[in-house]
């Protein structure tokens, strides 16, 4: 029985590592790089093993790179269910300048998938049992197509299970399209959407509301960084907001966000509840160096100081506009 399920379509290995100083065209001395399996739906999966919970990770792998994803896992004891494809699955690069403490991240475009191959990954997940909650999350490889979501999302039709998504562009557009539970853009996905290039809090709520309106899905968390996360339903605007933390790195802060989320929701937490902790997670996430996801040690204490804090404006976003704005 997988009660939570997580599909990852573009994995990568992630290599993290360090330098003294970034100057160009120089021989540069690195630290040994720290490999960590990689990708969205992988990094949720990991984030909840870390809090406690457990979820299967389905993956498209292929090569060398794919294998050492799966025995990183294994070692992580994440249940996995890699589907194996012809191409090397991809190795992304996280870099940082300990002169000045900025990081840089590179991220690879992933390996051509054949249809054969991503319909391999879709066949299964129709075969696992028990599925309460499917989390489709991360960007899609050459070879993928944009309704991939969109198909995910009449898998956990069938199955009648809770579909997650956690994307961008048009992926994202047609699997609010064909139906899902929850999504999670941050505030730029959010304003692509819509056609527009930014929002501030009092539109992000009123594009949230005006999706959900339309009878596709019934939860967004808009994601806002530092300023933490947005929950929106059709009765409810959350705004939660951790507390000022020193950020190491901000890689993998989303996909620890979501996996409290669900974790959480799974449990029979509350929605609202789910996200503190959720943004509590994304937080602990950030105080870790490279491509570190969350600890329970320290997503628990964070959720401690923010539980409680989180400012509930409802039912009617104009009513509250000025709060709002401050809030």
């Amino acid at each position: 029985m997988a009660a939570i399920v997580t599909i990852t379509l573009n994995p990568a290995l992630d290599k993290s590592l360090s330098i003294p100083k970034l100057v160009a065209d120089k021989k540069l001395k690195c630290s040994a790089a720290v490999c960590e399996p990689g990708g969205g739906g992988i990094n949720v999966a990991r984030a909840i093993k870390k809090l406690g919970g457990n979820a299967l990770a389905v993956y498209l792998s292929g090569g060398d790179t794919g294998k050492k994803i799966t025995r990183l896992l294994a070692e992580e004891s994440v249940e996995s269910m890699p589907v194996n494809i012809s191409e090397s699955t991809r190795e992304n690069l996280v870099i940082a300048d300990l002169s000045d403490g900025k990081q840089y991240l590179f991220d690879m475009p992933g390996p051509a998938v054949s249809e054969q191959e991503w319909q391999q990954c879709l066949d299964a997940v129709e075969q696992i049992p028990g599925i309460e909650y499917i989390i489709a999350s991360g960007s899609l490889p050459p070879g993928v197509p944009t309704d991939i979501f969109a198909r995910i999302a009449l898998i956990a039709r069938r199955k009648n299970a809770k579909l997650v998504v956690d994307t961008s562009g048009p992926a994202l557009r047609q699997a609010l399209q064909a139906g899902v539970y929850l999504v999670k853009p941050n505030l730029k996905e959010l304003a692509s959407l819509v056609g527009k290039e930014d929002l501030d809090k009092q539109s992000a709520a009123e594009v949230a509301r005006e999706i959900i309106g339309y009878g596709n899905c019934e939860v967004v968390i808009v994601s806002m960084g530092a300023e933490g996360a947005m929950l929106v339903t059709e009765e409810l605007v959350v705004n939660i907001k951790p507390p000022a933390l020193k950020i190491k790195s901000t890689v993998g802060a989303g996909d620890s966000l979501l996996a409290g989320v669900v974790l959480s929701l799974a449990a029979g937490k509350n929605l609202p509840t789910a996200v503190e902790y959720g943004v509590a997670c994304g937080a602990a996430a950030t105080i870790n160096p490279g491509t570190e996801l969350c600890t329970k040690t320290n997503a628990d204490h964070i959720y401690g100081l923010i539980h409680g804090k989180g400012k509930k404006l409802a039912p009617s976003v104009d009513e509250h506009s000025e709060l709002l704005k401050a809030g």
